[in-house]
């Protein structure tokens, strides 16, 4: 309710509510001019209590019964009370009385918004344009009204009228980037905020969102630099060091990410995905007693945080305590049970400790979840061609052919098999589809089944790809 209101309290408001209250424990009538009794009102709103503001707005009534304003402040009330029909009743009155007064016109538009009933409020938000003093914020209104119809390019037309009359609206600047970003215009983005740079270079919001928009197009050294702008700017901002330390991420400078996230808890408290992020930075360094702590304090803040019981298991993992890192794989599966990345790192421990049937179950889940993974594909394949399963071996190789008919790793691995199989002539023809996407990647066959280097045939095949 108090984001509905801005009350400045003064010595003339503090008289005004001691003599009212002074009014009500006498139950006697005092007159008040119109402005005390605003400040009264105001001040029980300033108080989130909602029920005696709207009794002072019943003295106020008796009293002014001709003052718009009151109505007003009536139907704010009723609508921050859920009591709709009531604060429509109030807008009508208000209406009759001062029917050029804007504020009945946005909040009846932010009613019927709330409603979803975009068109009505796109009516009144646009009529109220007529009588404010200043739109800008009007113009807000109507976009956020496109962005919920889900017409970004109309929302992106009334952001930016209200940023050419209010630079300084930095709610304005996000919303024009969220819209950007839905829209997947981020060349557009850049150029809008380079341009708003030129007319306002010290906007941290511009700097912060042209970083994002760099950073989304994998552009992360331009991010980095207009992140330092960010922060130069506004030395406290600690959402511009937490995209800084993911674009250092992006270009593996990890331990410089590490610095950066540290950062933020200098101007905001620790939150779980900062620590998350830093126990995966340490752990791309091996570092990873130091990754494992991390990712404790992340479990310990928000023990629903599925990234981080998983980023315990891979350190684990890499000490080859495969047994423990299940443990945490399965917490990490039970929050986000559809995450191909879980599954396959659970396929990968079962493997390790020889459970062979536990990691084609989980392989599988992992090729429900991505049949794009080619990696997965193949150790799939790996692990039942060891079991002397080259049929299900060939067969699951057949399958993820068909879902990445690209990738030449299974081509060529699908050459390994057949000729295991001693299915030659079919051998040859997928190693000829193998060389014709990707030549250079032959040795993959070798890698798989050394003995094939001394087939004369393959090698002249492989010979006449190349160069």
């Amino acid at each position: 309710m108090e984001e509905e209101f801005n009350f400045d309290f003064n010595d003339d408001a503090q008289r005004s509510v001691e003599r009212y209250e002074e009014m009500i424990r006498n139950q006697d009538q005092y007159f008040f001019d119109a402005q005390a009794f605003e400040n009264i009102i105001d001040y029980y709103i300033e108080k989130s209590d909602p029920v005696k503001a709207l009794q002072v707005i019943e003295y106020a009534l008796n009293q002014h019964p001709y003052a718009a304003i009151f109505f007003v402040k009536q139907a704010q009330l009723y609508f921050v009370t859920n009591q709709l029909d009531r604060a429509f009743e109030s807008l009508e009155k208000a209406e009759l009385l001062e029917a050029s007064e804007a504020e009945i016109f946005i909040l009846r538009g932010n009613i019927y918004s709330s409603l979803d009933q975009h068109e009505l409020a796109l009516e009144n938000f646009k009529k109220a344009l007529e009588f404010a003093e200043t739109i800008d914020d009007v113009l807000l209104q109507i976009a956020y009204v496109y962005q919920n119809m889900l017409d970004y390019e109309s929302a992106i037309i009334y952001i930016k009228r209200s940023l050419e009359i209010n630079m300084e609206n930095k709610d304005g600047l996000y919303e024009l980037a969220f819209c950007y970003d839905i829209l997947d215009k981020q060349e557009e983005s850049i150029q809008f905020y380079t341009e708003y740079i030129d007319n306002d270079p010290y906007s941290y919001a511009a700097w912060y969102n042209l970083a994002n928009s760099y950073h989304k197009l994998d552009l992360f050294e331009k991010a980095i630099d207009a992140y330092d702008y960010a922060i130069l700017i506004k030395d406290n901002f600690a959402s511009a060091y937490y995209n800084k330390g993911n674009a250092l991420v992006q270009l593996d400078r990890f331990a410089e990410a590490i610095e950066v996230y540290k950062h933020t808890f200098e101007y905001e408290k620790p939150n779980a995905d900062t620590y998350c992020a830093i126990g995966e930075c340490y752990e791309k360094l091996e570092m990873m007693d130091e990754a494992r702590s991390y990712y404790k304090k992340s479990v310990k803040m928000d023990p629903k945080l599925a990234d981080a019981w998983f980023g315990i298991g891979v350190t684990l993992n890499f000490e080859e305590r495969y047994f423990e890192s299940l443990h945490f794989y399965k917490k990490a599966l039970d929050l986000d049970g559809v995450n191909p990345d879980f599954w396959f790192a659970m396929a990968d421990a079962y493997y390790k400790l020889g459970q062979m049937d536990k990691s084609v179950d989980a392989y599988h889940q992992v090729l429900l979840y991505n049949p794009t993974d080619v990696e997965a594909w193949l150790d799939y394949s790996t692990v039942l061609y060891e079991q002397g399963k080259l049929i299900d071996a060939s067969e699951i190789i057949m399958e993820g052919i068909k879902n990445n008919p690209d990738a030449a790793e299974l081509y060529y691995r699908m050459v390994a098999y057949l000729f295991a199989m001693k299915e030659n002539d079919e051998g040859f023809a997928y190693l000829e589809t193998a060389l014709s996407i990707e030549p250079e990647k032959h040795y993959i066959l070798f890698e798989y089944l050394p003995q094939l280097q001394e087939n004369g045939l393959i090698l002249e095949v492989i010979n006449r790809y190349i160069k």
